[in-house]
């Protein structure tokens, strides 16, 4: 509903003093009179109202999220479905998820939509989120130059992973706090070689796009995500050389943010999208969201 600013200037409509209309032909009094009839006054200062509201009053809700949803192309086509359904505009904010996290914490955001699910459910349990909810899942791959230098394709990624270490592979490491990043230093780990991953490896402190860009033009593997890398243009030699392993399960989350932490998050608005987005029309725009034919989220809400 449109309101009006009480501290905004208005137009303010008043009647000559009597007799003030004495000099006045005929045809020009009864102008005025049908000007000034009720229903046309309304009318006109509805229009005012309307005219200079107008897209200041919308809603909108701010969502924090991962940068591999929006290099994707997902939200692109997510959102104007949510708004179509809704009303409600969406402004995100594509960070890593670490980054993502943090802007929530500040008050700086309504919504989440990352994918790193200790963080989120410790997110969750400090009191930050109200619930987090499963939304969807894809996985991650281990991309690399195709003739494959140091012989690190297959179908386990800690073994990949050795392989590079021993190697001084040239690896891209976001380094950035991300879903992804987390993920990384988790195989990283399971792979023995968290302290010593070779001297080929690099951070960039950098989105998912970057980071791609920056292996293709040096001929280094990375870890990306697979919808990122099906919306990716600038392959130049990259392949894939890992895939299937279930370590590599990608899950993502949404939450709204506290707002007893932060009393002026938009809350309701930003659950009518959590709402949405777990719903069957929410999960089933998820679904239908492909590139090439190949769909890049596939959607598990409440499971």
């Amino acid at each position: 509903m449109t309101r009006i600013d009480p501290h905004a200037p208005h137009f303010v409509w008043s009647l000559p003093p009597r007799g003030a209309f004495s000099s006045w032909g005929g045809s020009a009094m009864k102008s005025f009179k049908s000007f000034c009839a009720p229903a046309l006054f309304y009318k006109a200062l509805a229009a005012i109202i309307f005219v200079a509201s107008g897209s200041a009053f919308a809603q909108s809700i701010t969502m924090a999220s991962t940068t591999s949803t929006e290099q994707s192309g997902l939200f692109g086509y997510l959102l104007p479905e949510f708004k179509k359904a809704s009303g409600l505009d969406t402004k995100v904010v594509a960070l890593g998820t670490g980054q993502a996290l943090d802007m929530a914490r500040r008050g700086d955001a309504d919504v989440l939509f990352v994918h790193d699910q200790v963080a989120e459910e410790k997110f969750v349990a400090d009191g930050w989120g109200v619930k987090r909810y499963a939304v969807m899942y894809n996985d991650f791959i281990l991309v690399g130059p195709k003739n494959d230098p140091v012989s690190a394709k297959g179908k386990d990624i800690v073994q990949a992973l050795q392989t590079l270490a021993a190697a001084n592979g040239n690896f891209i490491s976001r380094g950035d706090k991300s879903g992804t990043h987390a993920a990384e230093l988790r195989y990283w780990k399971l792979a023995g070689a968290d302290a010593a991953k070779g001297s080929g490896y690099k951070e960039c402190g950098c989105g998912m796009g970057p980071a791609l860009n920056i292996a293709a033009s040096s001929g280094a593997y990375v870890l990306a995500d697979r919808g990122t890398w099906l919306n990716f243009k600038n392959r130049a030699d990259l392949a894939i050389l890992v895939e299937g392993d279930t370590k590599l399960f990608n899950q993502y989350g949404v939450m709204v943010v506290n707002p007893a932490k932060h009393p002026h998050v938009k809350a309701q608005d930003a659950q009518k999208f959590v709402d949405w987005v777990v719903s069957p029309a929410g999960q089933q725009a998820i679904a239908g969201y492909k590139i090439g034919g190949e769909q890049l989220f596939f959607p598990n809400a409440g499971k």
